[in-house]
């Protein structure tokens, strides 16, 4: 039964992933000959000073949009996560922003923050009219905010699911002691979801280090470069730049990064096994 889903895999991950470090030891245009070149791609990438830029703007975004996404995530979760009729209906409205194309709400932010023609310049409030894409502070704030805008509804859902695994059992014992939602959320709620925080966290991470089409859409990785992330440096590099072999080093840096980042958070999470233990 695990045959198809193994030659799945072989085929569309392990087979590319293997090509991507091949390739990463050559020189290539994307058009001509490949030509074996040993480590030059390699030391061409690594001493670019804008790789070091880019792994940081990398790293922070991912940092930042973690502490925004999860805590409210999780309330949301919670929240939802109730039997009344009105919640289930907010759960459909709060999912939509994840059915939109990242392309289409980069689009729509980048019309609706221009300081010329969007939401300041309309209802003459000056504080919307600032440049938000033009200046280096303000768009990578913008950037976080649209990032968790749409991925937040994803991990509430994560959240909703396993707040609904907990025995009402629990929080029927702790009302006879006489514990209100507050202190129910901290003792019983946060320990129970552990593991579902450690499996959030991870998509969180991971797919951070591949977000491209939002940044490429929204900002370009400007102004200047300080919104220029591994994902569009990688982009530039191979498909604008015809330089095949140092976009596929980064390629490979980025692979390494998900693996080790994904490997540290298991590993803060316990053993597999145990997360097999939630909500029992």
């Amino acid at each position: 039964m695990a045959i198809p889903a193994l030659l799945m895999f072989v085929a569309f991950g392990i087979i590319p992933l293997l090509g991507v470090i091949a390739l990463s030891f050559t020189t290539w245009d994307g058009i001509g000959d490949i030509h074996p070149s040993g480590l030059d791609s390699w030391t061409a990438a690594l001493k670019d000073p804008g790789l070091p830029h880019a792994i940081w703007v990398t790293f922070e975004i991912m940092f930042i949009s973690w502490l925004v996404q999860t805590p409210i995530s999780i309330m949301i979760g919670v929240f939802l996560a109730a039997t009344k009729k009105y919640r289930g209906f907010l759960a459909v409205l709060y999912f939509i922003p994840l059915l939109l194309s990242s392309a289409a709400i980069s689009i729509t932010y980048k019309a609706l923050l221009d300081p010329n023609f969007g939401l300041g310049a309309g209802f003459g409030v000056d504080w919307l009219k600032q440049d938000w894409l033009g200046d280096s502070k303000l768009a990578i704030g913008v950037l976080i905010f649209v990032v968790s805008w749409q991925y937040i509804p994803f991990h509430s859902l994560i959240y909703q699911g396993a707040v609904r695994q907990i025995p009402t059992s629990m929080y029927e014992a702790s009302m006879i002691d006489g514990a209100g939602r507050v202190r129910q959320f901290f003792s019983i709620t946060l320990p129970q979801i552990k593991y579902t925080i450690i499996t959030s966290s991870t998509l969180m991470v991971v797919g951070s280090l591949t977000f491209f089409d939002l940044i490429y859409v929204l900002t370009g990785g400007g102004p200047g470069d300080s919104t220029r992330a591994l994902a569009l440096e990688m982009y530039q590099k191979g498909f604008m730049a015809n330089l095949m072999g140092p976009a596929s080093c980064i390629a490979v840096i980025l692979v390494l990064s998900g693996v080790v980042l994904a490997q540290l958070l298991r590993r803060l999470g316990g053993r597999g096994d145990e997360s097999m233990q939630e909500g029992v």
